[in-house]
């Protein structure tokens, strides 16, 4: 490449850059007892020692003819077929540190892309595996270009060529392909930035066309109601039964937001980036005073990990890029960031807070794809000004008690020191039955010096998209969300699978009290063989304490039924028995205590043991109650 061609990229780099503008770096509220660093010198730290990491475990051995340059993930020993997204952060550690071992590995990595994923259309596989899907072709053409329009200055001229060369042919694939209805609705929203990416890249007018089409269309997926991105498990005009939207929260705000910004600030969009502040100021009213995003009730909720999504990007990209339009967003950025951190061990991203302790060894996965969002912040990154956050607080660090979203049937409540999440969404992914939660469920209930008390995982673990997704092989492994059930015949029915409860959520007298009437049913809404079995919960929710009541029909069809409240704790945190009926545990400088109006199961508490669900990766107590009636109250001292 000519140094003419190479100049005109850098320049657009930086032009894209200043489109930015100035970013707002500053101190989290006062809740926070810790004070951070800037999101900038956080990112670079965390972008370092994740890069260390997946460099150590990139296979340099030539005689392993199947790994060799590829990055082996210690969770299954393979190489995955998207680990060449890391090339875009090795390139840019590369450049800024002036590290060769990372521009020559970044080559090895595109090396063994064309070796085992590439295909004669111009696609890339996500997995080594004939027939394997070729969306995700467009998150690995968007690291490429990134790649070669920031990092051009550690390539060689002929390997700059090649790049660019196979990046046109991908571009060809893409424009061909992808439209509205490619796969779920972040593919088309990834297409409108990667092809105006490609267009400014390769100077194609192709490209640049297509990808403001794609981009201006995904605007029609903003939900009227809620402003929220649907399509994700459907089409992104289709409505439920219930008339609910394909939402997911995770997919939303780690990859369609930020294409959506990106996009906007490459193409000066406006009409775009204003669309778009909307749904992120939207999105955010989900995200726990810790930075952590509540997906406890989306319908891809089977990749959720408390820090985001399990194989997207990450939400920095849309968040620290939109903080000089409102500052509300950069704190946003630094608190996800911030718990990015605090979930990572041993140099790699851990797919929740606690897999480490329970002894999960982690996909690289979430490590390389998360890797990519912070060099693109970071790529952005300009003129820094300094602003104090303590007085600027998340949504959910207010207390606002109750807000109610039609288009997912959920509410959101916030009382004293307690935030709950309570949920009747209906729509399902694609045509996967039993995977989150529904039935007026208790799917999040998280406490400022607790943190997570309840949150809703998958009704039945199932390895949906099983390249991308951990097997659970403990054989004592159950549901962790609070629930009502029966099994008979082999068959699980649950009053959180029942897609269509009649919830009432009111705020009255100081409280805050949802009740919620359903029925004990299967996956696939069948009923138990002895007939139906109606049931009814309801939380109330006070400054003070959170009380659950469970109630089944009586009757005949009673015997077997257990209520089941799984409550979040980790191992390191001490249990005591106090009776049959009550339990307290330790953590630091509280305590959660929990009290029944019935006895207890000693189901795999003793010993301190815990429990362990993937989904959203959390250590639990699994209290087990042989009744079809309970009150439990929950506080924390």
């Amino acid at each position: 490449m000519d140094e003419s061609r190479r100049n005109f990229i850098r320049n657009s780099a930086i032009g894209v850059a200043g489109a930015v503008g100035s970013l707002y770096f500053g101190h989290m509220a006062a809740a926070i007892p810790v004070t951070p660093p800037d999101l900038y010198m956080l990112s670079s730290q965390l972008l370092e020692e994740w890069a260390a990491k997946l460099l150590s475990l990139q296979v340099k051995d030539r005689s392993d003819t199947e790994h060799f340059g590829g990055i082996l993930c210690p969770a299954k020993g393979l190489v995955q077929g998207r680990m060449g997204d890391a090339i875009y952060p090795f390139c840019f550690l590369a450049d800024k540190k002036g590290d060769q071992r990372y521009a020559d590995s970044a080559v090895l990595m595109y090396r063994w892309m064309e070796r085992h994923v590439s295909q004669s259309d111009g696609s890339w596989l996500n997995e080594p595996v004939k027939g394997s899907w070729k969306g995700t072709t467009v998150f690995s053409a968007i690291a490429l270009a990134e790649t070669l329009k920031y990092h051009a200055s550690v390539l060689d001229d002929g390997f700059y060529k090649e790049v660019e060369l196979r990046l046109k042919r991908a571009g060809d694939f893409i424009y061909a392909n992808f439209n509205m209805e490619y796969g779920n609705i972040n593919y088309p929203v990834n297409a409108a930035y990667g092809l105006s990416l490609l267009g400014v890249l390769l100077d194609d007018g192709r490209f640049r066309q297509r990808g403001r089409e794609l981009a201006h269309q995904s605007l029609k997926a903003i939900t009227v109601n809620d402003k929220l991105i649907s399509g994700e498990g459907g089409l992104y005009n289709q409505r439920s039964k219930r008339g609910c939207f394909f939402v997911d929260l995770g997919y939303n705000v780690e990859e369609s937001l930020p294409a959506l910004v990106l996009y906007g600030l490459l193409a000066k969009d406006e009409e775009v980036l204003h669309a778009v502040e909307a749904s992120m100021a939207a999105h955010l009213e989900f995200m726990l005073p810790d930075g952590a995003w509540d997906n406890s009730w989306g319908t891809r909720n089977y990749k959720w990990t408390y820090w985001g999504s399990r194989t997207s990007d990450g939400c920095q990209p849309a968040y620290a890029l939109m903080a000089h339009r409102n500052p509300l967003f950069y704190k946003a950025a630094i608190q996800n960031t911030m718990l990015l951190k605090e979930c990572t061990a041993d140099g790699l991203l851990q797919g929740g807070p606690h897999n480490y302790r329970h002894h999960i060894i982690p996909s690289v996965h979430h490590t390389f794809c998360h890797i990519k969002a912070l060099a693109t912040i970071l790529d952005h990154h300009t003129d820094l000004q300094t602003i104090s956050t303590e007085k600027i607080k998340l949504p959910r660090e207010k207390e606002y008690g109750l807000r109610f979203f039609p288009d997912i049937r959920t509410w959101l409540i916030a009382k004293g020191q307690y935030r709950a999440t309570v949920t009747a969404f209906d729509a399902e992914y694609k045509k996967f039955r039993n995977g989150h939660a529904s039935g007026g469920a208790l799917s999040m209930l998280w406490h400022e010096r607790w943190g997570a008390v309840v949150a809703a995982g998958m009704n039945k673990y199932q390895l949906y998209e099983a390249d991308n997704m951990q097997a659970d092989t403990d054989p004592q492994s159950i549901c962790i969300t609070p629930r009502v059930e029966l099994q008979t015949g082999g068959e699980l029915y649950m009053n959180i699978s029942f897609l269509d409860a009649v919830v009432d959520v009111k705020e009255e007298n100081g409280q805050i009290t949802a009740d919620a009437n359903s029925m004990l049913v299967d996956g696939n809404q069948q009923h138990p063989p002895a007939g139906e079995i109606k049931c009814s919960v309801t939380y109330i929710v006070t400054h003070t304490s959170v009380t659950l009541k469970f109630k089944a029909e009586p009757g005949k069809h009673n015997d077997g039924i257990r209520i089941i409240v799984p409550v979040i704790s980790s191992s390191s945190y001490k249990l005591t028995v106090l009776s049959g009926k009550a339990i307290s545990v330790k953590k630091e400088k509280c305590t959660l205590n929990v009290i029944a109006d019935a006895n207890m199961d000693q189901l795999n508490i003793q010993d301190n043991k815990r429990l362990f669900s993937f989904v959203p990766g959390f250590e639990f107590i699994p209290l087990c109650f042989s009744t079809p009636e309970l009150t439990v109250e929950i506080s924390i001292t």
